[in-house]
């Protein structure tokens, strides 16, 4: 019994048949596409959060307000919302080894440019584009693990991927305020552009879109659900399979809101801590950077836990996990602001468990998204949650500049906390939900 044999529809075959080399063979692609994609999106991040270290310095010698810089990065995450449902929708129906490679090149292009802008127009416009092309790597991504990996393991292998969010955001935050300290802030661009170039290059020669590509069965084949394979499993999805798939189920907009909900505190802690950090807590933008990328740290053994969770403990249901970690950030977030300047070490602590919940739910959104609709959508219904994100990360940059500039850091950290609990409440209507191949 070959491969070819499978993949002509010839013989069905299940994990245990497989002959040894074919399993080893299978494997190893599992691996390296798993580890490209960590190290691809954690490149996307680096290009992403370096403007968050540079508010405080185009504050000081520019004089925009918080406002502004806030408005800049509101309209970053609505194009970025929107470009992650329509570009979803094209990778889905692309190669996502061209896609996610393309896009880390255009948004590296970008941050290159911006090094250069002073005018608040101009470098506002260029983040915008920025938001655009980084729109094009997570649905890829999605696309990806959910093609190599079962819905048995999803959640476990998604929160390995997801992990690559917070290996760039430590990343940039140990790197951006260096290079602002040594350098001044362009360097927070310029340095960034270039490893995100050459990272470009590597997905590109590393990934492969489906097994498939490489002769190989579905990975239902591979781990012993042949009796469970969609017959449509490699084809391109439709567009009425879209409406009714992601736009029509009601569990994933249940997801999507909760999601939305979680962005608000989320991207309000990565955009707004180091001037929250530097301004009310009294540290310096290096120190704030280190307690940042604990945050990042913390959430990324939150996410993977958050992941192993709901496949062993929860049977594939990521609604009991995401609504018990969402109450559990809101708590956190609270504390983190009773907690009196001249403590840097508790704040340290505090930010960290905040970030190990957060990115909990974070993580397993995408997951149940996919598992409501299908491995073919995952694209699509990854970036229609990422629409709704967007809303909730215009929040978290204008609306919260908004707010701490007119009623003070309280005010915005009681948003973080009422969102937060919000959040819990949408995910919780998922509590006994999981993906059909499980029942």
């Amino acid at each position: 019994m070959s491969l070819a044999e499978v993949m002509q529809g010839q013989v069905a075959i299940d994990a245990p048949n497989m002959p040894r080399e074919e399993r080893k063979v299978y494997n190893a692609w599992r691996l390296r596409i798993l580890f490209t994609v960590v190290f691809g999106y954690s490149a996307y991040y680096i290009l992403r959060q370096n403007y968050a270290y540079a508010i405080p310095e185009l504050s000081a010698e520019f004089g925009y307000s918080k406002a502004q810089l806030g408005m800049v990065s509101s309209m970053f995450f609505v194009v970025y919302g929107i470009g992650k449902f329509v570009n979803g929708y094209f990778s889905d129906r692309s190669d996502a080894r061209y896609f996610i490679s393309i896009g880390l090149f255009l948004s590296a292009v970008v941050s290159f440019l911006m090094g250069f802008s002073e005018n608040l127009w101009i470098f506002g416009g260029l983040w915008v584009l920025n938001g655009w092309f980084q729109s094009m790597g997570w649905p890829p991504v999605a696309r990806l693990i959910s093609h190599w990996y079962s819905p048995k393991e999803l959640g476990t292998k998604w929160a390995l991927c997801a992990s690559s969010h917070q290996i760039g955001a430590m990343a940039i935050a140990m790197l951006a305020p260096f290079l602002i300290m040594m350098y001044g802030w362009s360097y927070a661009f310029f340095i960034p552009a270039i490893i995100a170039a050459g990272s470009a290059f590597v997905l590109f020669e590393r990934l492969r879109d489906t097994p498939k590509e490489v002769g190989l069965p579905t990975v239902e084949y591979y781990k012993g659900d042949s009796n469970k394979v969609d017959p449509l499993a490699d084809e391109r999805i439709t567009v009425a399979e879209v409406l009714q798939q992601v736009i029509k189920n009601k569990l994933v907009w249940f997801v999507a809101i909760g999601n939305m909900c979680l962005y608000i505190p989320r991207l309000g802690i990565l955009v707004w801590a180091p001037t929250f950090l530097k301004e009310v807590k009294g540290v310096s933008l290096i120190v704030a950077g280190g307690q940042a990328a604990t945050f990042e740290l913390a959430g990324l053994v939150g996410g993977l836990i958050a992941g192993w969770l709901s496949d062993r403990i929860f049977q594939g249901r990521r609604g009991p996990v995401s609504t018990i970690f969402m109450v559990l950030t809101a708590g956190a977030l609270y504390l983190e602001w009773l907690i009196p300047a001249g403590y840097p070490w508790l704040d340290t602590l505090v930010l960290g468990a905040a970030g190990f919940f957060i990115y909990g739910p974070q993580v397993l959104a995408g997951v149940a998204a996919t598992d409501f609709a299908s491995k073919r959508a995952a694209g699509v219904a990854s970036g229609f949650i990422g629409v709704m994100a967007s809303l909730g990360s215009c929040i978290s940059g204008a609306g919260v500049g908004l707010i701490v500039d007119n009623y003070g850091w309280e005010a915005g950290f009681m948003l973080f906390v009422i969102t937060g609990l919000i959040g819990a409440f949408f995910f919780a209507l998922t509590w006994h939900q999981r993906a059909k191949i499980l029942d």
